[in-house]
């Protein structure tokens, strides 16, 4: 009684959420193979403060990106190493405490591959901390940042010639607070007098510059200049002459004057130009909030890449501590790999579908699953035979088989083919021999001959076993 209710209990899945089980699985394994490969950072406090590409603070370059590619660029975020090796535009946004081997190597290597422009870093930030006013934590959004002061880099005199340079600031003092977080109060008429600390300076008036067809003001009085040294050309300079903005190597890419010279210049190794943006405010998002700074910003984008015919450029991240590891997942999502797993898993969404398919007719519900007896062991036979096709070959056995047994009925010791025949004459005079029939067996090679054969000799068994008619 147990085991038919329990037969007959309904399954706990249908067809259609087994699917849907399995559909929402898969989906899920290939998003997190997805995620591994890409090495995404989604909602993680990696990166927060610091000037790169998809930073939307101050001192980040979200804005430039987008500003690149209204201007009809294409636009990469490259988290990839191999990325260096572009022949295209390549920006680095390396830190104010950069490595000056490893961006040194960068350079050195491009030299012959392709332009770069370089931002410095300037702004040291944090995060808003617990001790801000209430009205103030709440204006900040995600990736908000809060400007500390303004530092040079000291790796910039550490780089090989000819990118070396003398990275300063101006004016030289001690760097206040972006904002303030309360005003100051008056001391107590009562409390005793002392020493008065000396006065906080007050912010002066913002910097200027000029250069690439475009002049304005920077967002404060702090700025960042280069020393330039011999083959470095000033783009972008203050009021004084101090240098904002500098070239390497930027008329060495002419045009060839003559088809003579366009011939030599393929077997000349010339090197690409580079641009260091000195002080970053002409392009971060700080300094995008100004026209002129947007219109010198995209100008120096433009004097790279119309040089070298250019429409893609890619922003570097892994000096800011984004790069991703080449693994695995990685190359399988990545041509020419990513044919091999398109395919793949086009096999599997087949599998998965004809798993929920019925094959054949169902099995009967009582009986065995493995049947037994003569009769399976005919059909399994038979059925090999057929799928192999192989009926030339059914004659010759069958004809011996039938030889013992009309032997047997005629009462002989050996199934002799001529003994049968004399036996068959004294027996049924009127009927065909045996040979003969068996030779027809043998000589057939249609199905239908085949089995028409075979029953005349079924038949001679047939009429032995049951005797001469009266």
């Amino acid at each position: 009684m147990s085991t038919a209710a329990a037969t007959a209990r309904p399954a706990a899945f249908s067809r259609l959420g087994a699917f849907a089980l399995i559909a929402g699985g898969f989906a899920l394994f290939l998003a997190m193979l997805w995620l591994m490969s890409a090495d995404a950072d989604f909602g993680g406090e990696r990166g927060r403060g610091q000037a790169h590409a998809s930073s939307n603070g101050l001192n980040g370059y979200a804005g430039l990106v987008q500003l690149v590619e209204a201007q009809g660029y294409s636009v990469e975020r490259s988290r990839n190493a191999q990325d260096l090796e572009t022949r295209d535009l390549l920006v680095l946004t390396p830190a104010i405490y950069g490595d000056a081997e490893e961006i040194g190597k960068i350079l050195e290597d491009r030299r012959l591959l392709g332009p770069t422009l370089v931002i410095m870093g300037k702004w040291w930030t944090n995060t808003p901390g617990p001790n801000l006013p209430p009205e103030v934590q709440a204006k900040f959004k995600r990736g908000w940042v809060a400007i500390n002061g303004a530092s040079p880099s000291e790796w910039a005199g550490e780089l090989p010639d000819p990118y070396r340079f003398e990275h300063a600031i101006h004016p030289r003092k001690a760097n206040a607070m972006a904002f303030e977080l309360a005003p100051p109060q008056a001391a107590p008429s009562a409390a005793p007098k002392a020493e008065a600390a000396p006065p906080k300076p007050k912010p002066g008036p913002p910097a200027r510059w000029s250069g690439m067809g475009q002049s304005g003001s920077l967002p404060r009085e702090e700025l960042l200049h280069a020393e330039l040294e011999d083959g470095q050309q000033a783009l972008i300079i203050d009021p004084a002459g101090r240098v904002l903005a500098f070239g390497i190597d930027l008329d060495t890419r002419a045009e060839p004057d003559s088809a003579e010279e366009e011939e030599d210049d393929i077997f000349t190794e010339r090197a690409y130009p580079v641009i260091f943006l000195v002080d970053p405010d002409l392009a971060n998002n700080y300094g995008l909030a100004d026209g002129q700074r947007a219109a010198a910003a995209i100008a120096l984008v433009d004097r790279l890449a119309d040089a070298e015919d250019i429409d893609h450029v890619v922003f570097d991240m892994t000096l800011n501590g984004f790069g991703a590891s080449e693994n695995l997942l990685t190359l399988a999502f990545r041509p020419p790999f990513l044919a091999a797993t398109l395919s793949l898993l086009v096999a599997l969404v087949i599998v998965g579908w004809r798993a929920f398919q019925r094959f054949g007719q169902a099995a009967a519900a009582n009986g065995p699953d493995i049947a037994f007896g003569k009769r399976q062991l005919i059909a399994n036979g038979a059925g090999l035979i057929v799928r192999a096709r192989r009926f030339r070959l059914l004659g010759a056995p069958y004809a011996a088989l039938a030889a013992r047994r009309v032997a047997e009925r005629l009462g002989l010791s050996r199934p002799d083919p001529e003994a049968i025949d004399a036996a068959l004459a004294r027996r049924l005079p009127d009927e065909e021999p045996f040979t003969r029939r068996a030779a027809r067996l043998e000589a057939a090679v249609k199905p239908a001959d085949i089995l028409g054969a075979a029953q005349g000799l079924d038949d001679l068994a047939t009429k032995l076993q049951q005797g001469p008619k009266p």
